[in-house]
């Protein structure tokens, strides 16, 4: 890839006789946006629990009564792989639509051994079938299932000593996620699966201090691991443990808008701190409604206080790095992959919500999405 002033672009490069040109006048060309939380593998749907939500119930009390991640969970398990792969490509598609040019996914609805290799492994055939390069993540921590609530010390014990083993073993995922928080999992918990994910060859991230001061960053810190996500309760201390140890915040206002938490993650105290700050989308079932990376920037800066600027920084190389590739992705560098959006006017307008800005997805120097002129 080249880059730079016309001229100079035009004596550093030879056309193909098959190469495409693309005019970007009155366009802005930016690098592909790079989604490093999701959860878009799932089966059953929880839509009804947005009305439930606009009705007044709470996160927890949609959980009490047997709806959130124990519902998916059980639609889940029943899918076979090829029902995975097929609800899961509607969902890459919009996301590609909206510039994702790279994505992490995470398992975490199988809650047992085979469902959630099933789950990794159609991961890992969607990488192969269409153009967003994915990465994926083991989250066996995501939720302690139905039939363990009564003996959870032996769920950790199955996450530690089957789980983590098992997908070591088909090498079906790069890193090693936990939710950290209360009723969930526990920071010593948490720290305990994740240096077991470790020793097997998968990195550590981590969900943290979503709906309270979990301990959840300050395990982050504990492990140095690469990312911690959500954060919307992070206080300035463990901010400060953050950016000694070098973990990026990963922030998912998208998330907090449609759970309705009335509060978003404190970006420009993490930035302060000098904590590099990514964005997500986090689509998931119940909470994670947008496939946009530029909804998740418009809400970046009108919720979380950033600058247009600082939300691509975060929607590109920032989230790039949150999965350790801003050696190849997350900007329009020489030696780089090309892997750019083309969206109609200029920055401002990457944030009109609803408008369809987006004109044209690169991935890998070819037209993936959209138009060719």
């Amino acid at each position: 890839m080249a880059v730079g002033a016309a001229g100079d672009v035009r004596r550093a490069i030879t056309l193909t006789p098959d190469a495409v040109v693309i005019d970007a006048k009155h366009r802005i060309v930016l690098p592909g946006f790079v989604d490093p939380h999701t959860h878009l593998v799932f089966a059953g749907d929880r839509r009804e629990e947005l009305e439930r939500r606009l009705a007044g119930a709470s996160y927890a009390q949609i959980a009490a009564s047997g709806g959130g991640i124990v519902k998916t969970v059980a639609a889940t398990r029943a899918a076979s792989e090829a029902e995975l792969i097929a609800g899961a490509r509607p969902r890459l598609d919009a996301m590609l639509a909206c510039g994702t040019t790279t994505a992490e996914v995470k398992s975490g609805y199988g809650l047992e051994t085979e469902s959630e290799l099933r789950m990794l492994r159609a991961i890992r055939r969607l990488g192969a079938v269409q153009p967003i390069e994915l990465t994926a993540t083991f989250m066996g921590a995501h939720e302690i299932p139905i039939e363990y609530r009564d003996r959870r010390g032996e769920y950790v014990r199955l996450v530690i000593e089957e789980m983590i083993p098992a997908v070591a073993n088909e090498r079906l995922a790069d890193w090693c996620d936990v939710f950290c928080e209360s009723g969930v999992f526990t920071p010593d918990e948490s720290r305990r699966i994740l240096l077991a994910g470790l020793a097997h060859g998968l990195k550590p991230r981590i969900h943290a201090d979503e709906l309270a001061l979990s301990g959840g960053s300050a395990v982050a810190a504990d492990v140095g691991a690469r990312s911690a996500d959500h954060l919307i309760f992070v206080d300035e201390a463990r901010a400060a443990g953050l950016s000694t140890r070098g973990v990026i915040a990963t922030l998912l206002p998208t998330a907090a808008f449609y759970l309705r938490l009335g509060r978003f993650a404190p970006a420009r105290m993490l930035i302060e701190h000098a904590v590099p700050v990514a964005l997500a989308t986090d689509i998931n079932p119940g909470g994670g409604f947008s496939p946009s990376m530029p909804f998740a920037m418009t809400l970046a800066c009108f919720g979380m206080g950033l600058t247009l600027e600082e939300s691509l920084v975060a929607a590109t190389i920032n989230a790039a790095a949150a999965l350790d590739r801003a050696g190849q992705i997350g900007s329009l560098e020489p030696h780089k992959q090309m892997d750019a959006v083309i969206a109609d006017g200029g920055l401002a307008d990457l944030i009109r919500v609803g408008a369809p800005v987006v004109q044209t997805v690169i991935k890998r120097g070819r037209v993936v999405h959209g138009t060719k002129n």
